[in-house]
């Protein structure tokens, strides 16, 4: 998804160039494929450079398209930005940490699968969440990705929350455990532990934070009744 939050792997190798599209001969037009290099070209743009520094002219020559296509299909650098984060970021997110706990049995043992999966490859210590990289970027700059990266961070709490209350009726999860306040914490340590991991280029620093948050989530669990002598 991986210090890559998120991110499923085909997203993270879209991140470091292993599935860029090829132009060694013209393509058949296809506007819906067109938009989609343009999104993956920017996606991958935005996570190098940041939003505000991200090339128009980096992102057409990645994709192979005019600046006509560009603006007839996004209208601005700002929508470009917007389709990145409704389109990319936020339904891999979905898929990443929503999905497993759909119908589960137990939503403790989930997330520590997923917590488990997380990557720790070198591209993703040095890039970053890009969840994270375009809130700490622009949020205080622009109400467009403010409200929308918001909306997944909501989206991401709520589920997990929603999971936990659940356990809690399934006898899985301790009773005296506020979901909606565990949650929180769940996506404070991860992508804390994803910038601290950053910032160190250091990819033992998120290793060493999946272990912790794997011992915390354990500890939701209820006790065990003790054996009767």
């Amino acid at each position: 998804m991986c210090i890559l939050i998120g991110m499923l792997p085909d997203t993270i190798d879209l991140l470091v160039g292993r599935n860029r599209p090829r132009h060694s001969r013209p393509a058949p037009r296809d506007p819906q494929r067109t938009r989609e290099r343009l999104l993956q070209a920017a996606f991958r743009e935005v996570y190098k450079s940041g939003f505000q520094s991200a090339g128009l002219d980096a992102i057409l020559a990645a994709a192979g398209v005019t600046k006509g296509a560009l603006y007839h299909h996004f209208g601005s650098k700002e929508a470009l930005g917007y389709a990145i984060v409704e389109e990319i970021i936020a339904p891999d997110n979905r898929a990443q940490w929503l999905r497993p706990l759909h119908n589960c049995e137990d939503p403790v043992d989930a997330l520590i699968r997923t917590v488990q999966e997380l990557s720790v490859q070198p591209e993703a210590v040095r890039g970053g969440c890009p969840l994270i990289n375009l809130a700490q970027e622009m949020s205080p700059l622009d109400a467009g990705f403010r409200q929308r990266l918001a909306t997944i961070l909501r989206n991401w709490q709520d589920g997990v929350a929603a999971a936990l209350l659940e356990g809690q009726k399934r006898g899985k999860v301790r009773r005296d455990l506020e979901p909606v306040q565990a949650a929180g914490w769940l996506i404070a340590m991860v992508e804390g532990y994803g910038a601290l991991a950053k910032n160190a280029q250091d990819a033992r620093v998120m290793e060493d934070g999946i272990g912790n948050i794997v011992g915390w989530l354990r500890s939701l669990r209820p006790p065990r009744n003790p054996r009767r002598r």
